[in-house]
């Protein structure tokens, strides 16, 4: 019964339709890349758009830049599948902005600079750190551009009624060419003006949603989760509370306990939102692009309480878990059940923005932070030119967007929203205790950012290889073997504190320390003095 019906919702949507909204957007962006990469001259054009961005026009963009698939495809159908224990994938991810908001969005605005290795290397070996933390960078943003490309490839299935491994394979290449060329036409100030139009389609087209699916249970959110817990083989009275997902042994609630770890600190660690900062005239433009969007993240995770409970009550779980891409399709049909063939065509074209403007936003950071910390810094030793850094950051750019392509193949199955926790779970041990101990702690030095970042990193994947995510669980990476002996997904429980006392142990058994560039960082990250001047090599 349940693949008939599935047959029969794939089949009322418009593939004609939905190719031309899609392809609609993608002209209108690409019109707006072209123009806005005229002006893209200099490294700080491709890198910090020229530092031209409002507080509010860049809190808009981090908003886009932040609600990724997983908060749009994988977190409304972990609600929609598992309810009270999804909705903490929202919780963590917003309360994590406070993490970023407090501990480090003005100070690294401060040091006026355009990477994360840019701040590391202030008071230490500029060679060794800025090599560690273009390492740290790519590895965060591999994780982030698997979930990005999973969640393109199940989403355009469920659009365009793709099916089979090769027809999904050419959806995830498509969406991997044309998010390179967002990237080497428009650098940094095409990525932004993508992710602006992108969040407030996506906040708007949520919004209507919620709405629409309030207004067909008379505004009453009783009713909405009475109809929910009512569907054939839903979790029942289990969606209302703790545990549907993560409460049925004690190993689940310890990785219950790990993912919001890392969804609360991964945050103020992540490259690509670390970059956006960088992007403003001045620190207080980056203190009020963080509130704008704190508020914008916030309201669109309310929306998705309502479209996950709202598309377990109007789809159901039966149909969402047998279409392409499982639970993430949850939305999508959401859409389909409520306005169909457009309002699906609108929401999925939305849904598809989103992954663009995200892994532009991942590619850029990557290719710069490659070109700016190993090309010029490490192999060149800071005697190159702004063009040639460039340069070399676009020829990255193909690189990561090719193994992004690769790599989202084979991901394609996964739960886009998992996929995400993990680049959270490497971006809080490898590279958070590092930008803390950089800024707060003046005994801190090289050998203890290196044992901080190599160590969190290691430690990280290591756990993740050997965990029931890869082999062995219930819905592992690779199937048919099983050689995982750690017992969490996350290891972010783990890994976190250990690479903590890594830096801090690398910090004490070394005898350097720099008072006096200490002294001097910490006056520009308290005051800016000296940041707006700042440029690149």
């Amino acid at each position: 019964m349940s693949h008939t019906v599935l047959a029969a919702g794939v089949a009322g949507s418009n593939p004609t339709l939905n190719i031309a909204i899609f392809a609609a957007f993608v002209a209108i962006t690409l019109v707006i890349v072209f123009r806005a990469s005229r002006n893209t001259k200099t490294a700080s054009d491709y890198y910090a758009a020229g530092r031209a961005f409002t507080g509010p026009q860049n809190g808009i963009a981090i908003s886009g830049d932040y609600l990724s698939a997983a908060s749009f495809l994988g977190i409304a159908g972990a609600i929609a599948i598992n309810g009270y224990d999804g909705f903490l994938y929202s919780i963590g991810f917003l309360v994590a902005w406070l993490v970023a908001l407090l501990l480090v969005a003005e100070l690294l605005r401060n040091t006026g600079k355009f990477t994360m290795g840019d701040v590391l290397a202030f008071r230490m070996r500029q060679r060794p750190v800025r090599a560690a933390a273009a390492i740290s960078t790519l590895a965060v943003s591999f994780f982030y551009l698997l979930a990005q490309m999973a969640g393109a490839g199940g989403l355009v299935n469920l659009l365009l009624g793709v099916t089979g491994a090769t027809g999904q394979a050419v959806v995830i290449a498509v969406v991997g060419v044309i998010m390179i060329i967002y990237v080497l036409i428009g650098g940094m100030k095409g990525t932004t003006w993508v992710q602006i139009i992108k969040a407030a389609l996506l906040i708007i087209g949520a919004f209507a949603m919620t709405l629409w699916v309030l207004g067909k249970y008379g505004f009453n959110l009783s009713t909405l989760f009475q109809h929910a817990m009512d569907q054939p083989k839903s979790k029942g009275q289990a969606l209302l509370s703790p545990g549907a997902q993560y409460g049925k042994t004690g190993t689940s609630k310890l990785d219950f306990l790990s993912l919001g770890i890392a969804l609360v600190l991964g945050t103020a660690g992540l490259p690509h939102v670390l970059m956006r900062f960088y992007t403003v005239p001045t620190a207080r433009d980056a203190r009020r692009s963080v509130v704008w969007a704190i508020g914008l993240i916030g309201v669109f995770y309310l929306f998705t309480l309502v479209l996950g409970y709202g598309a377990g009550a109007l789809v159901g779980p039966t149909t969402i878990n047998n279409a392409p891409g499982g639970v993430n399709s949850a939305a999508p049909l959401l859409a389909q059940a409520l306005g169909g063939p457009v309002l699906l065509g609108f929401i999925a074209a939305v849904a598809f923005a989103t992954i663009l403007a995200v892994v532009a936003g991942l590619t850029i950071t990557a290719s710069a932070s490659f070109a700016h910390d190993v090309y010029a810094n490490v192999i060149k030793r800071g005697k190159t030119d702004s063009k040639a850094e460039v340069r070399v950051a676009r020829y990255t750019a193909l690189v990561i967007g090719a193994v992004a392509i690769i790599g989202g193949i084979l991901a394609k199955d996964q739960n886009v929203a998992f996929l995400v926790a993990l680049a959270f779970a490497v971006a809080a041990s490898a590279n958070l205790p590092t930008i803390l101990y950089s800024l707060f702690w003046k005994r801190f030095n090289t050998q203890g950012a290196l044992w901080s970042i190599y160590g969190g990193l290691g430690i990280t994947i290591i756990l993740i290889v050997f965990s029931p995510a890869v082999s062995g669980g219930t819905k592992p990476m690779i199937k048919g073997v099983d050689f995982h002996w750690f017992p969490l997904e996350n290891p972010g429980i783990v890994s976190i504190p250990l690479s903590f006392l890594l830096g801090a142990a690398g910090t004490l058994l070394s005898k350097e320390h720099n008072k006096a560039k200490y002294a001097e960082m910490e006056v520009r990250a308290l005051t800016g003095a000296g940041a707006e001047k700042a440029t690149p090599h």
